[in-house]
């Protein structure tokens, strides 16, 4: 008797990138460090790697949020807009106090009143995430300027408040220690807790989620908040590097945020991502932008790089979700 021979059947190559994102990322990011090294030699000197690593910060506290957002199935496109808002906020209550801590507070407060806000939008009015975030978008990014009409500075000067962005702790920035500790704390509830794992219920599938027990409303509703205190720990670090708070200092930061952390796996329809995933897609685009300034390029091409990212790792879920499905 002839044996029966199973057809082979060969993975497509884009499957194959799709399936291993995070080690196709890696050695992405190996060969851009590599390239644009050798067209500037600047590249690996200590200032242009504190000033990637500054970078890599703002983005990651916010991509932490934004990574437990995707994962339970929605997304706030108004983080570039409350980043500004916080900031000025920040600035603004330092300079009428005197008193860093409490523009400390007021800056992440207000980031956590915007999420809150969000978070009620979705959950109680019933509102799709991307339309309501637009829309609060639109009203913070109008808002700022009435509440400002120009950027405000640090009076006062306070050294306490621009060490937030500008200080050290040993040899490390501060900037970078606080996003250590906010991407520690994430990674520690999405992979270790029974919250992270309610979570990822939510994202993959919202009514199993709810006849099992949960309450995905007030899961939704708390991670919005996060999302929401976490861009207000960003602005203030931004305001504080810039030493001023300005209106129009988080235009675009959204795209970045939401580039970086699908380009790391996390999938759009929910129930699927890693914080490891999103810290290589932050890298990755922030080294992408450090090389189009010091290649001397048009810094233009910073936004049109995460448009293409998101329209390419957008493709890449798509392709995974069918693999998964057969």
């Amino acid at each position: 008797m002839s044996e029966i021979t199973q057809p082979v059947t060969s993975t497509p190559p884009v499957r194959r990138l799709a399936e291993n994102s995070p080690i196709v990322l890696f050695g992405l990011l190996v060969i851009l460090c590599i390239a644009i090294s050798i067209g500037s030699p600047q590249f690996y000197s200590v200032e242009n790697i504190i000033a990637i690593l500054r970078q890599c910060s703002l983005v990651l506290i916010i991509g932490a949020g934004m990574t437990m957002l995707l994962i339970a199935a929605e997304v706030d496109l108004s983080v570039g807009a409350s980043l500004a808002f916080a900031g000025v906020v920040a600035m603004d209550v330092t300079n009428q106090t005197s008193n860093v801590w409490l523009g400390v507070g007021a800056g992440i407060l207000f980031g956590g009143f915007v999420g809150l806000v969000n978070g009620l939008i979705v959950t109680r009015l019933k509102v799709n995430s991307l339309i309501a975030t637009i829309a609060t978008m639109m009203i913070l990014q109008g808002s700022v300027f009435l509440y400002s009409r120009q950027a405000i500075q640090n009076h006062n000067q306070l050294p306490a408040f621009t060490a937030l962005s500008t200080g050290y702790l040993g040899p490390v920035p501060v900037p970078v220690v606080i996003a250590a500790i906010v991407f520690a704390g994430t990674f520690v509830v999405l992979r270790h807790t029974v919250f992270g794992r309610y979570i990822y219920a939510v994202g993959a599938n919202r009514q199993a989620a709810r006849l099992s027990g949960l309450k995905p409303e007030r899961l939704t509703l708390l991670v919005f908040v996060i999302t929401g205190l976490l861009t207000g720990l960003s602005g203030l670090i931004l305001a504080s590097l810039m030493n001023a708070g300005q209106p129009t200092a988080g235009r675009g930061f959204e795209l970045t945020v939401i580039a970086a952390v699908i380009l790391g796996g996390t999938s759009l329809s929910g129930g699927r991502g890693t914080l490891l995933g999103t810290l290589l897609g932050v890298v990755t685009l922030q080294v992408i932008n450090n090389g189009i300034i010091i290649l001397g390029w048009d810094q233009e091409l910073q936004m049109v790089v995460p448009g293409v990212v998101i329209v390419l790792a957008a493709y890449l879920d798509l392709v995974r979700r069918r693999a998964g499905a057969r």
